[in-house]
C-alpha cells in the first residue's frame, strides 16, 4: 500500500506512545449535575494529552468518533504545541508558529499534528466503532492517505460530500481564480475492516412531502402480488417488495399524523381517480397505467447519493462555523446503540454534545458524550452551550430547546503528568486510583471502564481480569514508599498466593520493592513489577 511521507514523520511516528499520562481532574464548579464515573465529560486541555488520559478507562469502548480538526486553510493561525523530543523538530516548529498561509511547510505540520491523535483515537474505538473526520480540499488528499495507513485501506467506508450551501460565483470569468466548490467532506473509517454499517432508514417527520416513484409495473411476478390499500393484483405486480412498501406506507402515515397534510392517503387516491376521469380499479390497470403517492423527503441525509446537508446555524453561540445538530444526530443515530459512547476531541461549540442529548431525549437512549476542547472558550462557549441545552433556553423558538433535554456532565481539566521516575524523589505522586488505572492499561492494555480502582484489601488487590489478579502496593507518600510498609515480604506474598491460586488465578504485583527473589515468587504464581520500572509487558 502506498504511504505518505512528510517532513517530521520520522520524529512523530511513535510519539503517541511517549505522550505522558495525565489524570483527569474534576472541576465541580463548572460541572452540571455530575453523576457517576461514566458521566458525560467535557475536558479542557490539549486534546493529545486528553486522549491519552482517556485510554485507561475508555480504550476500546468508544462506538462513534466525530472530529472537525483545523482545515489548514492558512487563515486559522493554529499553533503546533506537541512536545516532541527532537531538537531538529523543535527548531523547525519554533521558526514558523503559529501556522498560517505564509508557512510553506504548513501541510507537514498539520500532518504531524494529526498523526499521533489519529493513533490514539483508533485505540479508543471499539471493534465495531467508526470515526468521521470533517475536512475540506486543503488536506483531504493528505488525510485520506494517513487514515489509510493508520486504520487500514480496507477500513475506509465512505467519503461523504457535505454541502455548505450555494456560494456566489463571479460573473466575469476572467476574474475567477478558482471554482467555488461549496462543500466539505467527511471521511468515514471503521476500526474493523469487516464491519458492515446498518442500512440508513428514512425519517418520517420532515417538514414537507416529496414525490415518490411509480408504484405499479406491468411485469408479471406472482411473488410481487400482495394486498396494499385493500387491493391485491390478479396480474402484473407492485414495483416494490411487500416489506418495503408497507414500511413506506407506515412512513407516510407518520408524516400525516405529525404534519396534517392537505389530503389523507384515502383522499389522495380518490383525487387521483377523479382526475383520471375513471374508476382506477387496481386489478384492471393497463400495462402503461401507474399510480403515484407522496412521502416525506430525506433532509440531512447520509445516503447513497453521498450528499449531506449542513447548515451553519449560530443559534446558540457566536461560534463562526457552528454546525447544525441535526447532522450530527443523524450520524450518531446511524452508528450507535442506545448506550454507546460518542467522542469529539475538537469540540468547538459543542454541537456533538447537543446532538447526543437531543437524540437521547427523543428515543430514551443513554448515550454518553466526551468533548475535548483546548481553547480558553471550553467553559464559556462549549460547556455553556451544553448547560443551556440541558436546562432549556426560555424564549427559544424551538420547543425542544425551550424545554431542555435534561442530563448532566462532568467538567475536567488535565492533572500533572504521572511520571513514575518522579516517585524516586517524591516530586509528583499520583493518587492510588490514577496510578492503578495507568499501570493496568500500560502493562496489560486493559481499560477499566467505570470500575473504581482502589485497594480492595491490605494486600493491594485492585483489579481482576480472567485468570489474573492485579495488586498495587502504593501510598502517595514518599516516607511510606521508602519504608517497609510497601515492600512485598514473605508473609504478604503467601497471602497473595493463597488468595489468587485459590481462585485459579495468577498474580501481578506492582510495588516499590520486595524482600524475595523472583524465582521464589514465580513458584508462588506471582510476577513482581517494581515501581517505577518493569511495568511494560507484565501480562
Amino acid at each position: 500500500m502506498p504511504t505518505l511521507e512528510f517532513k517530521g514523520k520520522y520524529h512523530i511516528y511513535a510519539h503517541h506512545h511517549s505522550v505522558p499520562y495525565r489524570p483527569l481532574v474534576l472541576d465541580a464548579e463548572r460541572s452540571l449535575n455530575p453523576a457517576d464515573a461514566d458521566d458525560n465529560l467535557i475536558i479542557h486541555g490539549d486534546n493529545l494529552h486528553a486522549l491519552k488520559a482517556l485510554l485507561p478507562r475508555y480504550a476500546g469502548r468508544v462506538k462513534c468518533i466525530y472530529i472537525d480538526p483545523p482545515y489548514n486553510t492558512g487563515n486559522e493561525g493554529w499553533v503546533y504545541n506537541d512536545n516532541v523530543n527532537s531538537p531538529l523538530m523543535k527548531q523547525w516548529l519554533k521558526e514558523n508558529s503559529p501556522v498560517d498561509g505564509e508557512d510553506l511547510e504548513r501541510h507537514d505540520k498539520w500532518l504531524c499534528m494529526m498523526w499521533p491523535r489519529l493513533h490514539l483515537l483508533k485505540e479508543l474505538l471499539s471493534e465495531d466503532g467508526v470515526i468521521f473526520v470533517s475536512i475540506d480540499d486543503n488536506e483531504q488528499h493528505h488525510l485520506r492517505m494517513i487514515m489509510d495507513e493508520i486504520f487500514g485501506e480496507a477500513s475506509f467506508r465512505n467519503g461523504i460530500v457535505v454541502r455548505r450551501g450555494t456560494k456566489n460565483v463571479q460573473s466575469q470569468f476572467e476574474t475567477i481564480e478558482s471554482l467555488s466548490t461549496g462543500h466539505d467532506s467527511v471521511l468515514l473509517y471503521s476500526k474493523s475492516s469487516d464491519l458492515r454499517l446498518p442500512k440508513l432508514m428514512t425519517i418520517g417527520n420532515e417538514e414537507s412531502p416529496g414525490k415518490w416513484d411509480t408504484f405499479w409495473r406491468s411485469t408479471d411476478r406472482h411473488t410481487m402480488r400482495y394486498e396494499l390499500f385493500g387491493v391485491r393484483p390478479e396480474r402484473g405486480q407492485w414495483r416494490w417488495a411487500e416489506g418495503r412498501a408497507l414500511s413506506a406506507k407506515h412512513n407516510y402515515e407518520v408524516f400525516c399524523a405529525d404534519y396534517e397534510p392537505e389530503y389523507t392517503l384515502d383522499e389522495y387516491f380518490a383525487l387521483i381517480k377523479q382526475e383520471e376521469g375513471q374508476d382506477l380499479d387496481f386489478v384492471r390497470l393497463g400495462p402503461d397505467q401507474t399510480v403515484q403517492y407522496y412521502v416525506p423527503p430525506r433532509n440531512y441525509r447520509v445516503v447513497s447519493d453521498m450528499w449531506m446537508d449542513l447548515r451553519t446555524a449560530g443559534r446558540l453561540t457566536d461560534f463562526p462555523h457552528e454546525k447544525h445538530e441535526e447532522v450530527l444526530k443523524r450520524i450518531i443515530q446511524w452508528t450507535t446503540d442506545w448506550d454507546s459512547v460518542v467522542l469529539d476531541s475538537f469540540a468547538g461549540s459543542g454541537t456533538t454534545a447537543h446532538a447526543v442529548l437531543a437524540l437521547n431525549k427523543e428515543d430514551g437512549g443513554n448515550r454518553k458524550f466526551i468533548m475535548v476542547e483546548c481553547e480558553d472558550y471550553a467553559d464559556s462557549i462549549t460547556a455553556e452551550r451544553v448547560r443551556r441545552v440541558i436546562n432549556g433556553v426560555p424564549g427559544a423558538r424551538d420547543e425542544a430547546l425551550r424545554e431542555g433535554t435534561g442530563g448532566s456532565f462532568t467538567y475536567c481539566t488535565l492533572g500533572e503528568p504521572v511520571e513514575l521516575e518522579a516517585m524516586l524523589t517524591g516530586e509528583a505522586l499520583p493518587t492510588y486510583s490514577a496510578l492503578a488505572a495507568y499501570l493496568l492499561h500500560t502493562a496489560s492494555g486493559i481499560s477499566a471502564g467505570s470500575a473504581s480502582l482502589e485497594s480492595q484489601n491490605d494486600d493491594g488487590l485492585f483489579y481482576t481480569n480472567g485468570d489474573t489478579d492485579y495488586y498495587l502496593l502504593y501510598n502517595p507518600d514518599v516516607d511510606w514508599l521508602s519504608g517497609n510498609e510497601g515492600m512485598l515480604n514473605e508473609a504478604r506474598a503467601k497471602s497473595i498466593s493463597a488468595a489468587s491460586r485459590g481462585e485459579g488465578r495468577k498474580a501481578i504485583v506492582f510495588g516499590p520493592g520486595k524482600y524475595m527473589g523472583q524465582r521464589d515468587l514465580t513458584s508462588m504464581g506471582i510476577t513482581f513489577c517494581q515501581l517505577p520500572y518493569q511495568m511494560h509487558g507484565a501480562s
